[in-house]
């Protein structure tokens, strides 16, 4: 494993599912972390898991209070900017609600917070901002318009902000899983079809595991991506290469 010693990193929705193991495999590999979730049950299981290395914020990705409290920071090498969700249904059951929370929540606020971080890492002329993306970032799929178009986004936004903030010293990469069986997806594997389905689209036919996507971003964040930037490593099984 990558050495991030004496690295300071923030990880958005640490609580549970796959950014919790980024912040476990950060805090492993020697950062500090400010792990970012809503619920402070969830932070306290993570810092007593890890032992060590983790600080709790009970924050809203969504509040301007969060990013401000972002930028106050002296110093941030590491951004994982993990938080976001899904609802899946067909396009023209998407209702203005769906549409306005996915958009808020994959899009919006990962801009924001990507925004604060980026103007403390502007300052000390270094850093590391990885994007979570998704396979959805690169092909489509039925029932999943709006969380395609967001992500479609952050893949964009990792490009342009990778250009802009090269001069600075700042990379910007982007993760891009397939299906992990976390929290928010087990319902859905719990459909023997969907799960079927989702098997026959990877042809390594395996999930992906919050592990694997956490020991990518620790790669990512290391000394030993230093000439990446602007690029998405999919972590799909094969997904996006048929």
């Amino acid at each position: 494993m990558a050495d991030l010693t004496g690295r300071r990193a923030l990880v958005t929705g640490a609580g549970r599912g796959i950014g919790r193991a980024i912040a476990l495999a950060l805090a492993r590999a020697g950062a500090g972390v400010i792990a970012v979730a809503r619920t402070e049950a969830d932070l306290a299981s993570l810092a007593a898991e890890a032992g060590t290395g983790i600080t709790p914020w009970v924050d809203d990705v969504l509040s301007s209070a969060f990013y401000q409290r972002i930028e106050a920071l002296d110093r941030l090498d590491i951004l994982m900017n993990n938080a976001g969700g899904n609802r899946p249904m067909p396009m023209v059951e998407v209702d203005d609600d769906t549409l306005d929370h996915l958009i808020a929540l994959n899009i919006r606020s990962a801009y924001k917070v990507a925004q604060a971080a980026a103007r403390v890492m502007q300052r000390q002329k270094s850093g590391v901002i990885v994007n979570m993306s998704s396979q959805m970032g690169h092909v489509g799929s039925p029932r999943r318009t709006v969380y395609c178009m967001s992500k479609h986004a952050v893949e964009g936004l990792t490009k342009a902000m990778a250009v802009e903030l090269a001069p600075d010293g700042i990379r910007v990469v982007a993760v891009a899983p397939t299906f992990v069986l976390t929290p928010m997806t087990e319902g859905m594997f719990a459909d023997p079809a969907f799960r079927a389905m989702v098997m026959d689209m990877i042809p390594l036919r395996k999930l992906a595991t919050p592990e694997d996507v956490a020991a990518a971003v620790v790669f990512l964040a290391s000394d030993e991506a230093r000439m990446i930037t602007g690029d998405s490593l999919k972590i799909d099984g094969g997904w996006t290469a048929r």
